[in-house]
């Protein structure tokens, strides 16, 4: 549920101006990308650990660490989120957790559908680079009226997801959502836009953050959000390119 703080309990200006840097110890652009760079590669990792798991035919322990790589990923986002100091300690430890998680669902997803992983991968970083290069130009700004509009979106869709997990604890399905169904593709293709415009105001809040003389651990901060709004695309991507082979 982490996924859901736009305007936002991860990061934003008031956030910001709450914290108090240490002299001569502040946030910068630089240290921000070298910090998601370290976390990134952290990730990377634990995702092909398991991803060998997976492939080698160990199940069992593949699925352990994807579970507990879950649940420990989204009780660490939460601790983040009420104790930014602790960022420094906690964010490579989500990382790793959701690396693990990431590892073993994408080398599910690509058995059943062979190439997925590589085409959701590359189309996540894609959406990255193209998300970038539209802000860093100027084309789509972090106004209040975008921020408005994702922040609705995200909502809506958190209830969504809600609404699909309690259905699925009962065993109710709707036939119209089914896998590769019209409304299921179209529902995805909404989610992955809203996470794509996401990154637009991770990137502004990255740059405010380093304007405003935030402390240096939300260097840390700013990268954990990163990589969780790049997680979600990324696994809606997943969800999307799943549901175009369905139909196959």
């Amino acid at each position: 549920m982490a996924l859901f703080e736009s305007n936002n309990p991860v990061l934003n200006e008031e956030v910001y101006s709450r914290a108090t840097p240490v002299q001569g110890e502040s946030m910068t652009i630089r240290g921000t990308v070298n910090k998601m760079s370290f976390l990134f590669a952290l990730l990377l990792a634990a995702a092909i650990y398991s991803w060998g798991l997976i492939t080698k035919g160990e199940m069992g322990q593949a699925g352990m660490l994807a579970i507990g790589g879950a649940i420990t990923g989204t009780i660490l986002a939460f601790i983040m989120i009420f104790k930014k100091t602790w960022s420094p300690y906690i964010a490579p430890a989500y990382a790793l957790a959701e690396g693990l998680f990431l590892g073993s669902v994408t080398a599910l997803f690509n058995a059943k559908y062979q190439g997925i992983a590589f085409q959701a991968i590359g189309l996540t970083m894609g959406t990255f680079i193209a998300m970038l290069i539209l802000y860093r130009t100027g084309v789509i700004k972090a106004t209040a009226k975008l921020r408005a509009i994702i922040f609705t979106a995200m909502l809506g869709i958190l209830v969504f997801y809600l609404a699909t997990f309690v259905l699925g604890l009962f065993n109710v399905s709707i036939p119209a959502l089914a896998p590769g169904s019209p409304l299921s593709i179209g529902i995805s293709l909404f989610i992955v836009a809203i996470a794509a415009l996401r990154l637009i105001l991770n990137f502004d809040e990255i740059e405010t953050g380093a304007a405003m003389g935030a402390p240096k651990y939300f260097e840390w901060y700013a990268s954990f959000s990163l990589l969780l709004a790049l997680i979600w695309l990324y696994l809606e991507i997943l969800r999307l390119l799943m549901n175009l082979n369905s139909r196959r």
